[in-house]
């Protein structure tokens, strides 16, 4: 479909509507349909007496859905979560290879496989699924995405595309999506993977001569070092692009990183690389971090372990026993860190909220993490000086506000 005719010299004559077709069956395809599902939901509209290309497109979302659009997509998503969660690899790739065979490839990477990942992820959060069944599903999707990277075919475009985690970042799902998509457009991608010191990179950047350096970050600590990184290659005049799940949790910290955010969705990055390659300078304004900020922050950490100290000694014991075993103080101190080096504590908020609901997962009310903030902010007051003010306040409010905060 369309079946156009041809002229005595074999080229294929196409009317307006079959132009309007093809452009209907495109449109189909971005929203989630395969090739074949489009023709499906193209003939039953027919059928039933109605030109497709007048028909609304409410009417075509519930009839493509009728049809097994997004609604089967998120079928086989919570499938193939189920398949992980009981570590029954057969059934996990089998659900897959079906999505694969339905609907085009970059729904099944973004839609099946990263959000079925996050989704078990939440499940963890939430004490409902195992650390273990995390990270076996983990494998999945990177094994998947490897196979389909050293399947793309080779670059048509002039441009080279480096990918690097910063330090303290170990999440690649989202930077292996992003090398897919763009080898999928023609780009040619070097992808140096997690945890990438930065003492080494710009010598690294300069042998590799890219045109852009893509970076991501999932959590506070590593967006901070992500800011150093864009400090880093800005001097070599290299163009720098970023993303990740802290940057969509708090649109505010994309302005404290010196480069261009790619956008909320992996879906979005290609036509984003095509506008920054295009346009790559000047880079958006950035708002430093004030010296009083960073003074604290140096400050905390000359103190941070005497603070620890006196905090565990106020601890009721079942509260101090979990944050020993669950590292708490070391997670705590690396992302207050992070903020002041960034520049707002507020940045804080939905890494607290997370903690929150692992005092909750391990059976500890909002009233021990308020115990915990308070225990944190006397010892705080007895080691910080004027210089760590403005870390007290936040402690003072944080523990007054965790009981307000959203489950």
């Amino acid at each position: 479909m369309p079946k156009p005719p041809r002229t005595a010299g074999g080229h294929r004559l196409y009317s307006q509507r079959d132009i309007d077709l093809l452009k209907w069956m495109s449109a189909r395809q971005h929203e989630g349909l395969s090739a074949s599902r489009v023709v499906d939901l193209w003939k039953s509209l027919e059928a039933e007496g109605k030109d497709p290309l007048q028909v609304t497109s409410q009417s075509l979302a519930a009839q493509s859905a009728q049809l097994g659009g997004a609604g089967e997509l998120a079928n086989l998503r919570r499938e193939w979560a189920s398949a992980c969660t009981r570590f029954d690899e057969p059934r996990a790739e089998q659900i897959a290879m079906q999505a694969f065979a339905l609907f085009p490839l970059e729904n099944v990477v973004v839609d099946l496989l990263v959000r079925g990942l996050s989704e078990i992820g939440d499940s963890w959060h939430r004490g409902e699924a195992t650390v273990q069944q995390e990270h076996f599903a983990s494998m999945l999707v990177i094994r998947r995405l490897q196979t389909l990277i050293a399947a793309s075919p080779a670059p048509t475009r002039a441009e080279r595309i480096v990918l690097a985690c910063p330090p303290e970042e170990q999440h690649t799902v989202s930077t292996q999506v992003i090398n897919l998509c763009l080898r999928r457009q023609g780009w040619e991608a070097i992808d140096l993977g997690a945890n990438v010191p930065l003492d080494r990179l710009e010598s690294t950047l300069s042998a590799l001569r890219p045109h852009l350096l893509i970076s991501s970050a999932q959590h506070l600590p590593a967006a901070q070092t992500l800011q150093t990184m864009a400090e880093s290659v800005t001097r070599l005049h290299l163009p720098f692009a970023f993303g990740g799940g802290v940057f969509n949790r708090h649109p505010d910290l994309r302005r404290r990183i010196a480069g261009h955010f790619l956008g909320e969705s992996l879906t979005e990055i290609p036509d984003a690389v095509q506008q920054i390659l295009r346009t790559p300078w000047p880079l958006p304004e950035v708002i430093e971090t004030s010296r009083e900020y960073l003074a604290a922050a140096q400050h905390y950490g000359e103190r941070v372990a005497a603070i620890e100290t006196d905090l565990m000694a106020q601890l009721d014991p079942s509260v101090r026993e979990w944050v020993q075993k669950g590292g708490a103080n070391a997670y705590f101190a690396q992302c207050l860190v992070a903020a002041l080096k960034l520049g707002d504590l507020n940045f804080l908020d939905v890494d607290l909220i997370w903690v929150q609901g692992l005092f909750s997962r391990h059976h500890l009310s909002d009233e021990a993490l308020r115990a915990y903030l308070q225990a944190y902010l006397g010892a705080a007051q007895k080691h910080l000086e004027r210089r760590g003010q403005v870390i007290i306040e936040w402690l003072r409010q944080a523990a007054a506000e965790i009981g307000e905060m959203p489950e």
